[in-house]
């Protein structure tokens, strides 16, 4: 699979890197070319680097990995291509105490690229996906996903599965601020040093399953 990545940070390379590795074409983009450039050659499985616009057109998958305050200006660079596309959103707001769901980067990147957005990818540090693979006691971690588009949900299954994850249907994009405000919620609890993960029970002890409430 082709994959344009919209970025050259962290997430970028953790994710490029484990994606090239397995077998997916990769093409990262960024504001500085020097440094995209620099970027992927220090990535292994030949990632090439390129324009915004070049990497939105080179994907059959684009990822979304920049900064929320540089959305606008990045969709906006990448003009038509990413119309019809499907898009992993994996970005969080930049302070998250003051997540906003009326301003929902998954909405806003849907609303302006015209792209099919599945949000994934989003819950762990980026040390995470750097894993190989992501296995905490014994057990793959689970990724939720978060999209209405088929093909766009396929090719997201696809990009968890090849980290070594497993994927979760987390619902259509109607629960996408859900998930987006589960991030800014357990942020706020791992940066005050808190154990997150500590705060469900384990399935067995969860109730009832295979029936949504209010179903």
């Amino acid at each position: 699979m082709r994959i344009g990545i919209l970025g050259a940070g962290g997430m970028a390379d953790a994710l490029g890197t484990q994606w090239a590795g397995a077998g997916h074409e990769i093409m990262i983009s960024g504001r500085d070319a020097a440094a995209t450039a620099a970027r992927a050659a220090r990535m292994a499985g030949g990632v090439r680097a390129g324009s915004w616009a070049e990497a939105a057109a080179f994907g059959e998958v684009v990822v979304v990995a920049v900064r929320e305050a540089g959305l606008v200006d990045v969709l906006t660079a990448c003009g038509g291509a990413l119309r019809g596309q499907p898009l992993v959103d994996v970005t969080n707001a930049a302070d998250p105490s003051a997540y906003d769901p009326a301003r929902s980067p998954a909405l806003l990147i849907g609303g302006l690229s015209g792209g099919h957005v599945v949000k994934a990818f989003n819950l762990c540090h980026v040390d995470v996906w750097r894993m190989t693979p992501p296995v905490f006691g014994g057990r793959p971690l689970a990724v939720p996903l978060c999209g209405d588009d088929r093909a766009a949900l396929a090719a997201a299954r696809t990009l968890v599965s090849d980290l070594g994850c497993t994927p979760l249907d987390g619902g259509g994009l109607a629960r996408v601020t859900q998930l987006e405000a589960t991030a800014a919620f357990m942020i706020g609890l791992w940066f005050g040093g808190a154990d997150a993960q500590a705060v469900l029970p384990p399935l067995h002890r969860s109730g009832a399953h295979g029936v949504r409430p209010g179903a």
